[in-house]
Formats: C-alpha cells, sequence, structure tokens
C-alpha cells in the first residue's frame, strides 16, 4: 500500500471511530484462513439496525464490502479484522468469521439463485432536512441514524436554496409541509405556543430569503430539492414529505394554500390548474378543498384526519424482485420479514390511481387500492418515499416519546429505512423494470 493511500486509509479509521493502531489497521489485509466476517440479516442477527452501522463504517474507512441480495435476508460480507470484529462487539452486532471455501460456496449459490453481491463502493454523505427549532414530534429516519451511529447533518431552507445540497449523497426530507400550510395542525393545536413558533420561524425565513410568502418559499425548496435528484442526488422522504413536495411541485400556477389563509374553500379550478408532469412520483390528485379537514388531497389512501374517510391499518408485502435483472428495487427490499404491520402517518399510503406509470412498487397491501412503498428516478438520481411516521408506533401523537430502538432492534420497518441509507454506497447498475 502506498504512503499516501495508506494515510488515507488510517485518518478515515481514525475519523469513523474505528481502531487507529496500525496491527488493526493491516489485519484485514492479511491473508488468513478466516479471511472474511459475514453479518447475517436473517434471524441470526442479534441486532439488524446497528448492523448496517458496522457495515457503513467499514466502508467510509475505504475497506471493500459486499451486500449479499437476498442471501439470509440481505447479509454483508465484509474483510476479517480486530478493528471490524471489535466495532460488531461492541455495537451487539453478531458476525460470523467465514473461510474462503466458505465464501466460495456462497458465491456459487449465489450465482445460482435470484441472489446477488453488490459492491458497497463509498459512504453517502448524509443530509436530513429538518427545522433548526425542533419540531414537537420525532423523525423515524434521524433516530435509525442516530441508533445505527451513521452520520448526518442538518439543512434547511437556508442551505437548500444556498446551494449545499451537491455536496450530500443521500437527503431525507423530515415531516415538512412543503404546501406552506403547517400540516394544519391549527385545526386542533391552535394556541399551542410550538405551532406559534413554528409559524413566526417560517415567516422569518420566508422574510429574509425573499420570498413574498411561506408557500412561496416551501416552493422554490422544492424545486431545488427536484433539481438535486435530477442532477444525481438520492432521495428519501417519509410521511407528509412524500405528498406535499409533489403538491409543491405541481401547484406553480396555483397556490393551493389560499385557503388556508383566509380560511375560504378552495379554488374550485385548482386541480386543472397542477402540472403534474413537474412532480416526482404523483399525477392527476385532487386538492382537498375544505380548509377544516387536515388531509391535503387524495393521494394518500388512509386519510388518518379525515375521519369519515380514515381507513383501518392492516399489513403491507415486500414484493420479490429479481436481484440480478433489478438491483435497486431488490436492495431497497431487503428485509429478514416480508410482511410488515401497517403504520399511520398524516400520509400514511398512496393510491395507485395516483401513481405514475414509471414508478415502481416495492410493497403493498393486498386487495387494497393504496401501497406503502414506492421508487423512482428522476433525471440521474432516484427517489424513494415510504408512507406512515413511524414503523414501531402504530399510531404515534405529537408529544409521545420518542421510539426507543433499543427496544426493536430486528424492526423490519426501520430496515427499510436503513436499507435507503446504504443505497448509495452500491456500485451502480441500471434498474431494467
Amino acid at each position: 500500500m502506498k504512503r499516501r493511500n495508506f494515510l488515507k486509509q488510517l485518518s478515515g479509521y481514525v475519523a469513523t471511530g474505528l481502531s487507529g493502531d496500525i496491527a488493526a489497521l493491516l489485519a484485514p489485509y492479511r491473508s488468513s484462513p478466516l479471511a472474511s466476517l459475514l453479518v447475517p440479516m436473517d434471524d441470526a442477527q442479534s441486532d439488524h439496525l446497528k448492523a448496517y452501522g458496522v457495515t457503513y463504517h467499514v466502508v467510509q474507512a475505504g475497506i471493500k464490502a459486499e451486500w449479499l441480495l437476498n442471501y439470509r435476508g440481505g447479509s454483508f460480507l465484509l474483510p476479517d479484522g480486530p478493528a471490524i470484529r471489535r466495532d460488531a462487539a461492541l455495537a451487539g452486532v453478531s458476525v460470523e468469521p467465514v473461510e474462503e471455501s466458505r465464501v466460495t460456496a456462497i458465491r456459487g449459490e449465489i450465482e445460482a439463485s435470484n441472489m446477488d453481491a453488490v459492491p458497497l463502493e463509498k459512504a453517502p454523505k448524509v443530509a436530513v432536512y429538518v427545522p433548526p427549532n425542533a419540531p414537537p414530534w420525532d423523525d423515524a429516519v434521524t433516530m435509525a441514524l442516530q441508533y445505527a451511529g451513521i452520520p448526518f447533518d442538518k439543512v434547511w431552507d437556508f442551505e437548500v436554496l444556498g446551494g449545499k445540497l451537491p455536496g450530500y449523497d443521500w437527503l431525507h426530507l423530515h415531516h415538512e409541509d412543503f404546501t406552506g400550510q403547517y400540516s394544519k395542525f391549527y385545526l386542533i393545536y391552535a394556541g399551542q405556543p410550538w405551532l406559534a413558533e413554528m409559524v413566526r420561524f417560517n415567516a422569518d425565513a420566508a422574510k429574509q430569503l425573499g420570498a413574498a410568502t411561506v408557500p412561496a418559499l416551501k416552493k422554490a425548496v422544492a424545486r431545488h430539492i427536484r433539481d438535486y435528484v435530477g442532477n444525481g442526488g438520492f432521495l428519501f422522504a417519509m410521511c407528509t414529505a412524500t405528498e406535499t413536495i409533489d403538491l409543491a411541485l405541481a401547484a406553480e400556477r396555483v397556490d393551493i394554500a389560499a385557503a388556508f389563509a383566509d380560511g375560504t374553500p378552495m379554488d374550485p379550478e385548482a386541480d386543472a390548474k397542477l402540472d403534474w408532469s413537474k412532480t416526482l412520483a404523483f399525477t392527476g390528485a385532487h386538492i382537498e378543498p375544505s380548509p377544516q379537514i387536515a388531509s391535503f388531497s387524495d393521494i394518500d389512501g388512509h386519510q388518518v384526519n379525515a375521519p369519515a374517510r380514515r381507513q383501518p391499518l392492516g399489513a403491507f408485502k415486500l414484493f420479490n424482485f429479481s436481484a440480478k435483472i433489478d438491483p435497486v428495487p431488490t436492495l431497497l427490499v431487503q428485509n429478514h420479514r416480508q410482511v410488515i404491520p401497517d403504520f399511520y402517518g398524516l400520509t400514511t399510503s398512496f393510491l395507485r390511481s395516483r401513481l405514475k406509470p414509471s414508478d415502481v412498487v416495492l410493497a403493498d397491501e393486498e386487495g387494497a387500492p393504496w401501497v406503502k412503498y414506492i421508487n423512482g428516478n428522476h433525471g440521474k438520481g432516484t427517489w424513494t418515499f415510504f408512507g406512515g411516521h413511524d414503523p414501531e408506533d402504530q399510531q404515534h401523537q405529537i408529544g409521545d416519546p420518542p421510539t426507543d430502538l433499543s427496544l426493536h432492534p430486528h424492526s423490519p420497518g426501520y430496515r427499510l429505512i436503513l436499507n435507503n441509507v446504504l443505497f448509495p454506497a452500491a456500485k451502480k447498475r441500471e434498474l431494467k423494470t
């Protein structure tokens, strides 16, 4: 190894908290009858969520790793070495030392089955879009990143409009209402100090950034996020952000927040003025016309805040894709469970009739008119939308305590989130669906 590369590798270990001693650094490169560590992701794994963090740090250190799609729940193959073993042990992550002969047998099994081995090349730089003044609810992605030990930065409107997004490989949208209606929280939480602060903070931001209104500011932010994806970024969103970013993108010629502002019904021509060619995932939706119903549109199949239309929860099932032909959707559904209990959010699901033909459905509820988990391309980049708020809290309310992920280390719903975090690290192949 050249000195320059060695020093770079060493700094990577120090930066990520891995062991910095020379012997541990060199250990993975020494030949050994136990040359690899298998990180099983089936029921043999003691902490599925932290396994992503261990793998992330190995890749961040510049060390070769592989994602074994459809092999034992989507296991990881890492080089063997004291530093990696120590990190896994400290995180409570199960690893299995495997000899070269066993690795060869695994590769043969992969070659002969609906499996694939995908190299993980570069640890993505992660950003979470979230207001600087913490809102009174929790974000599942932020909690997953913190629990797994994956570093991330926080960005908001100032950073987005200031051109900071190209510095990140992966962006998650916190539970933002990009229509500028504050999720219609005023219907239930009027007078609450946190809501008044949210309104004041956003209004000040709009003024500082030269936007006429908060809805106008959010439209501009949505367009910048769409451009980030078009230029090769990876976008992941849950709950409100999935539906409202597309509504904001479609509403270039109409103010869909006007009813919120003055309490009058929606412009009856609003739907006709929406331009769905500008959106990422959805098309042909109808805006909720009443400012007195805490729903945005008919994109969401469950309508959790429209009592007369609210649908009960069931379970959603992950689709089975061809690992060799369609590695992208295969990667995004890696799990040790195929059927997962559903969970509510302000946007819980997506009506099939509102999907664009190019969308790839990753999970749905059998026989239901809605789907749960979708993916697609925009320009050079990729987006993934996952309905609901918290995979381990079916009806999470504002003010409820955050989910303790140490009580849910095998959560299949949180695994889907972390699949997306590692997605940009995978060596890219063409999506053929």
